[in-house]
This record gives structure tokens, C-alpha cells and sequence, in this order.
């Protein structure tokens, strides 16, 4: 990713239009004093990211469960009863 289009905050302020327009098609790093501070990218891609953390948060939980973890409440009850 580090191929990934860069602007300045004060370019990014003046010009966001254009830089919302190109995260449109790709993400857009926002740099600040040489930093890279945040990135713009489109709300489809952000989605798709996002349905990808949830896949592999469910896939965590089912590798959890099968290994015995017995989540919150159970294990609070358990805990209680000893």
C-alpha cells in the first residue's frame, strides 16, 4: 500500500473535493508535517474492509468456542459457583 496516493492536510483542505473524487478509485493518505496521519477512502471499500473483520472475528469466535472458551456469561457463572 505504500503505493497509495498522498496529499498534505492543508492540500487535502483546500482541494476535497478532488481528493474525495480519487478515493473513489483509490485510498488517499493525508500527511501532516511528514506524517501520514489518516486516509480517505470510499465508503464501498470501507465496507468491504469492514465485512472482512467481521468474517474474521466470527472465524476467532468459532475457533475459541471449539477450543473451550465458554464467553462472558458463562464464564462469570462458573466463576460465581466455585
Amino acid at each position: 500500500m505504500d503505493n497509495m496516493r498522498s496529499v498534505t492536510s492543508t492540500l487535502a483542505k483546500n482541494q476535497l473535493g478532488q481528493v474525495l473524487e480519487t478515493a473513489l478509485t483509490e485510498p488517499v493518505t493525508i500527511t501532516k508535517t511528514g506524517r501520514k496521519v489518516a486516509v480517505v477512502l470510499s465508503w464501498k471499500e470501507y465496507e468491504r474492509l469492514q465485512a472482512l473483520e467481521d468474517t474474521w472475528w466470527a472465524r476467532e469466535a468459532k475457533r475459541a468456542e471449539s477450543e473451550g472458551y465458554l464467553g462472558q456469561g458463562a464464564s462469570r457463572r462458573v466463576l460465581r459457583a466455585k
